[in-house]
Order: C-alpha cells, then structure tokens, then sequence
C-alpha cells in the first residue's frame, strides 16, 4: 500500500477523554473512531491488524476442532426465557421490540441460541463431541464505558460452545481450549497467563481468565514468576490426546495464580519471596466448563450408547480481538508510538522514501516495493512529501516493526538504512541485503 493512497488519520494532539495508553494511541494513530459513549468505527489501520487477530483465533479455534458459524446479533427473548436470564441479566442487556412488539434483544452473549441449534439437530451421542464457535458484534449497555475499546458498549467476540455427554467429555473439551488459547496468544507475542476464576453470571463450577501483564492492567494480580518461563505447546501437539492435553492444563495450572477477586495471600505467602509477582494484568479470554446450566431448561439431550436420554454438558469459551488489540498496545508501546508484534502487525515494513522525485531514491524504492510486495509481507510505502521527521514520526506512532529509509546519500552508493521499531537499532545494507531480508518468499 501507498502511503498516498491509504486513509491515515492521525492526531497531532491527544483527545481529552483518552484515559490510558491504548485509547490514547488508537486514537493518535487513525485506528479508530468513536461514533458515541462506547461505540468505534474501526479505520483502515486499526481494521487491519483486528482482521490479523481474528485470522490468528481462526487458525487456532478450527486446529482444536471447533466448527465455524454466525450467529445474529438480534436475538428473541423468548430463547432467554427459557433459559432463565431473560429478567436476571441486568441493564447491560439491551432490550427491544420489532414492529410487531415482539421482544427482542441484542444480544450479549450467545449461550441460548447456540443451545437451541444444537437441539434442533443433534440427537446422538455418536455426533459428540461438538464445539460451535464465532467472531460476531456483541453488546453490553455499560454504566461507565471508559478505556476506548478495552471497555465499549459494542464489541467483537469470539466465543465457542461445546458439547458433550457427560462431565469427563466435558472437561476433556475444556483442555483443548485451554491449550489452544495458550497458542492464540503466544502467537500474537502475549504471554497469558491462566488464572482460575469467577463463573459470575454465565454459571458452573471451573473457569479460568487468561491475563497479561501490563503497568496499565485493570486488575491486580498475583503469581508464581515461573509463568514468565514457562511456553505454549507447539503446533504439532495432538488435540485428541486427552492425556496429554490434561498434562498441559496440570503444569499451567500448578503454580499460583490469582486476580485480586480469588486472590489467596496464604497460599501466596507459601511461595518464595524471590518467585512472588504482584502486578497489574488485563484479561484477554476466559473459558468457562458450566455443566447442564443451560442444556437442562432447553431440553439439549442426545441418545446415549445406553439408549436413554442424557441431557448435554457444554462450556463456552471466549475472546474478545477488539478489546485484544488495545491489550496488545499496553503490552507494546514506548513514548513514540506502538510498538507491534510482528504476528499482529499492520504492516511487517514501512518502506520509506526520504526524497521522492530523486531518481536513485525513486527506483531503490519501488524495486524494494514490488520485492517485499511480492514475498507476500506487507509493505506500507511513504511516497509522499512530507518532511523527514513526520515521516519517521507516523512510522514510529504506527508501530511497523521495520523501516526501510531511503535517502539519496545512500541510495547514490545501492544502500539503505533499517530501523527495528522494537529495540530502535539500526543497520545500512546494500538493496540486494534488504531484498535478500524482506523480499525473499
């Protein structure tokens, strides 16, 4: 992409009612725009890197064995009803009525609808286990939305339900997620660490967030420091091998971890004082095993190989990318700018041509443009006539882990410089090098 032709928006000032980093950067760097209290329209940049997320929790969700669909957002209260939580949810929940005054609402979560599909099809055992998921728009009318995306009123989810015969099938479901979640964040660079939790109004018994680390976290949490060594599983692991997958869940679960609501100072004092981490931390996910809750009022039984009814137990698994992507910036941000893992990246080089209109400058930059274009990275290209330091400014605000500067010093001798955004070190290579680096497939 041409920098000339892509839609930047950035603020030169901070607006007043952004209270953290993300906010603050989000807004600086055109990647979000907000409509009301709550509410964001996701530019080009911003609207990037969420679909970089997303494609990330794909990935993940379909490789642990989940089945993608999309649910509406619109939902009848009469599903709720039946539930139970029409009139228990709150005023988060925001309720309407069609044209014809049937009650409607939109939806905060989805675990009544996906109850009454999987009602409506599956009668036997041997169809389980199954695990539903989408990415879909949610809404929580929020008494105090603040903190830009990390805490709106409308908000991208990703959440999974699964379904199986009993509570053993269950709980062998919950590790998959819990290790494909440990996946998804190591992925986008997060080290998450799961830590058990309150079931809150979604019900059951066994629940776990998975929080970061960060100065600016919402929540003060307490853990062992070997979750900062520890690493997800490969990508090779087995999904299917529940005796494996429960190992997994046993090493990441041992060591003490807590948010302030389930923290327990006795079993933190047993740690060694040298291996204590009190910290802020921003939670990423949370997965939830809640047995029949749900299945037991909305009649979701299968046959069972007994040839009785056995009503379904379910868990419900999520993830919110639009609220992931801020967490990311308050993980990955200097003075200057964001500074973006490269997994999550808008764009992996910011090609920077320093004098358009110098021929030596012109031709080094769109042979490097057509070079990195083609090996499949993304490439944002600076051809406009800005001034030197507003170009390394956007860059730097904009967080592209590489920059690629071309100016006609350089460029005279077949040289450029590159930046790493992340440690700020800097490096002159001949073209051939930075085709070599960025443009190879």
């Amino acid at each position: 992409m041409r920098l000339s032709k892509f839609f930047l928006p950035l603020l030169k000032e901070t607006p007043k009612e952004a209270e953290i980093v993300s906010h603050r950067l989000m807004l600086r760097a055109g990647m979000v725009r907000q409509q009301s209290a709550g509410i964001y329209s996701w530019l080009p940049l911003g609207k990037i890197v969420l679909d970089k997320v997303c494609a990330i929790i794909h990935e993940e969700q379909k490789r642990a064995g989940a089945n993608e669909i999309l649910m509406p957002t619109i939902q009848p209260a009469d599903l709720w009803r039946e539930s139970g939580r029409y009139d228990d949810y709150g005023k988060e929940m925001l309720r309407i009525q069609d044209r014809h005054e049937r009650d409607m609402l939109f939806g905060p979560t989805n675990e009544e609808m996906v109850t009454e599909i999987f009602r409506s099809y599956v009668r036997s055992y041997k169809d389980l286990p199954l695990n539903l998921y989408h990415i879909q728009w949610k809404f929580r009318d929020e008494v105090r939305p603040r903190f830009g995306v990390m805490r709106s009123r409308e908000f991208l989810m990703k959440d999974a339900y699964s379904f199986d015969m009993n509570q053993e099938g269950a709980r062998a479901a919950y590790h998959r997620m819990f290790v494909s979640y440990l996946r998804t964040f190591e992925r986008m660079g997060l080290k998450a660490i799961p830590m058990r939790a309150d079931t809150g109004p979604i019900g059951g018994d066994l629940s776990h967030e998975f929080i970061i680390l960060a100065d600016t976290g919402e929540s003060q949490v307490f853990c062992d420091k070997a979750y900062l060594e520890m690493q997800a599983p490969d990508e090779g692991i087995d999904y299917w091998d529940e005796a494996a997958m429960a190992k997994i869940v046993k090493d990441f679960t041992t060591p003490y971890a807590a948010t302030d609501e389930m923290h327990d100072e006795s079993a933190y004092e047993a740690i060694g004082e040298k291996d204590r981490l009190s910290a802020r931390g921003i939670e990423v996910g949370h997965i939830f095993y809640f047995g029949t809750k749900y299945s037991d009022p909305m009649n979701a039984k299968v046959q069972g190989p007994d040839g009785q009814e056995h009503t379904v137990h379910m868990g419900s698994y999520g993830i919110g990318p639009t609220r992931l992507v801020a967490a990311i910036i308050e993980a990955f941000h200097d003075e200057d700018g964001i500074k973006w893992p490269e997994p999550v990246a808008p764009f992996h080089v910011g090609l920077i041509n320093m004098k358009p209109g110098d021929g030596a400058c012109d031709e080094i930059c769109e042979k490097l443009y057509k070079a990195i274009g083609a090996s499949g990275r993304d490439v944002l290209y600076d051809d406009t006539d800005n001034r030197a330091g507003a170009k390394f400014a956007t860059f730097d605000l904009i967080g592209v882990p590489w920059q690629v500067i071309a100016g006609p010093r350089s460029a005279a001798e077949g040289k450029v410089e590159i930046k790493n955004r992340a440690d700020g070190s800097r490096d002159t290579v001949s073209v051939e090098e930075a085709i070599n680096r960025f443009g190879a497939a």
